[in-house]
């Protein structure tokens, strides 16, 4: 009031109430644009444990090979590279990011009635008509992935990214494991009544349903953030070339090499627990039930690390323990064993996607970001599409057993000794190529032995340890 009444025209002092109420309005319109990325992540987790998991179970349903598996793993990827890297391009004729999300997610949610119908009209090709359905659905989906991630980037605070990506990914976590155990438990029903095409048409109408409410979510973000300059003016062989760090450069070799090398074995794992183990639907949800878990279990530690040690530490913790796990898959067919290594797996993974995903953020300035993670999301899907075929070919190759000397083993296929050569190429790549590239963001060393208390489940462990010192910094 006093202001108000007292000051000049020309005070200086007259446009601070105006200035604290638009950061004000900035500040609540983050807050709920925070809100519906969570509930978005809420969305998009169960179409994807409750539909998009279980792509692979439906072509097997449809009579698919090895080969096919590989196929709807690879070309959708790649399908995907091509929408991401053309959506920076029609951004700029659409201008507004509204447009493309709504565009897209309806699109995709809409990709699910063919899906569904089309290779039941001609079963006979069947599990192509799946793969070229399955193409569509996922260029719709990520013809929208560089302009959502960069505006869920511009709603979260740089020194807290990591915290509320991580509830993001809890989140995602939490909704998966539901809906991954509801459509197990729907696909058991139909399996055990001989209808299962009914379970899969109840499954995937609901992951129709669950895009469709992500679209609004993201739809409402859009409108509410402010519309700027999207990306920089140049191409994509200008921003690698001439904008991006040789860090970032060197960053993509990592994460492209690294997701061909996990796709070499990726795809297998459900012919190998439902063809060759003869799983249940539902003690196939449970272990993939068993990752989830772990990664809504560790996302907020996982999270905290990168925001306060940097993503780079993330990524080197992660990196280099994620070779060791498809190596499990030869020592035991056990289904609690299995399980167990799942479980450990998704404890990693939670760490290892959180920091390739923050890297690519805290290397980027906002003007080149939706080009920049378009690129890696690029550099990502070819490495996945060529990883999977690559695979599919040596698992025509892979000895059915292993003998030295008087010791034989014989797994219940050849696929265990794919994941073992699958784990021993990510443990080289982690290797070499891990001290290629430093943190992007001016971050202090953690102290020797600070960060390894802090790692996930350990630091609740030592938490009960009856020595602990209660003096010592958390």
């Amino acid at each position: 009031m006093n202001h108000a009444t007292i000051g000049s025209p020309s005070s200086p002092s007259q446009p601070l109430p105006l200035s604290s109420e638009t950061e004000t309005a900035e500040h609540e319109a983050k807050a709920r644009s925070r809100h519906y990325g969570v509930r978005d992540a809420a969305c998009q987790a169960a179409a994807q444990g409750g539909g998009e998991n279980y792509f692979s179970a439906f072509a097997l349903l449809l009579h698919a090979a090895p080969f096919h598996i590989a196929i709807l793993s690879a070309l959708p990827q790649l399908v995907g590279v091509v929408a991401q890297l053309a959506s920076v391009k029609v951004l700029h004729y659409l201008r507004l990011p509204r447009r493309l999300l709504i565009a897209g997610g309806r699109a995709q949610a809409l990709c699910w009635l063919p899906i569904l119908s089309l290779p039941l009209i001609a079963p006979e090709h069947g599990p192509w008509l799946l793969i070229g359905c399955a193409m569509l659905y996922f260029g719709f989906g990520h013809v929208t992935a560089p302009v959502w991630n960069s505006l869920l980037v511009d709603v979260a605070e740089a020194d807290g990214r990591g915290a509320y990506f991580a509830r993001r990914a809890r989140t995602t976590a939490l909704t998966s494991f539901l809906a991954l155990g509801l459509a197990g438990a729907i696909l058991t029903l139909g399996q055990r009544w001989d209808m299962s095409w009914i379970g899969f048409l109840i499954i995937f109408l609901g992951a129709a349903t669950a895009r469709i409410g992500a679209t609004n979510c993201q739809t409402h973000v859009a409108r509410l953030m402010p519309v700027h300059q999207l990306d920089a003016p140049h191409g994509f062989r200008h921003f690698l070339a001439k904008a991006a760090s040789q860090d970032f450069r060197r960053f993509l070799l990592f994460s492209g090499l690294m997701h061909f090398a996990v796709l070499l074995s990726g795809p297998f794992f459900v012919i190998y627990l439902l063809r060759d183990l003869h799983w249940s639907y539902l003690e196939y949800a449970g272990w993939m039930a068993s990752s989830i878990s772990a990664q809504f279990l560790t996302l907020g530690p996982w999270g905290r690390i990168g925001d306060r040690y940097g993503n780079k530490a993330l990524l080197a913790l992660t990196a280099s323990a994620v070779p060791f796990l498809p190596m499990g898959y030869l020592l035991s067919e056990h289904y609690l064993f299995l399980l167990t290594v799942n479980f450990f797996g998704g404890v990693i993974w939670a760490g290892l996607s959180l920091g390739l995903q923050n890297y690519v953020f805290d290397s980027l300035r906002p003007e080149e970001r939706t080009r920049g993670v378009a690129l890696a999301n690029a550099m990502n899907a070819v490495g996945w599409g060529l990883g999977a075929l690559t695979g599919s070919w040596l698992a025509t190759l892979m000895p059915a057993e292993l003998s030295i000397g008087s010791w034989h083993l014989t797994p219940a296929s050849n696929l265990p000794f794919l994941f073992c050569l699958s784990g021993v190429l990510r443990l080289v790549i982690a290797m070499s190529l891990l001290r290629t590239f430093a943190e992007p963001r001016a971050i202090a060393s953690p102290l020797q032995g600070h960060l390894v208390r802090e790692l996930p489940l350990l630091k609740s462990l030592m938490a009960l340890m009856p020595w602990r010192n209660p003096r010592v910094a958390p």
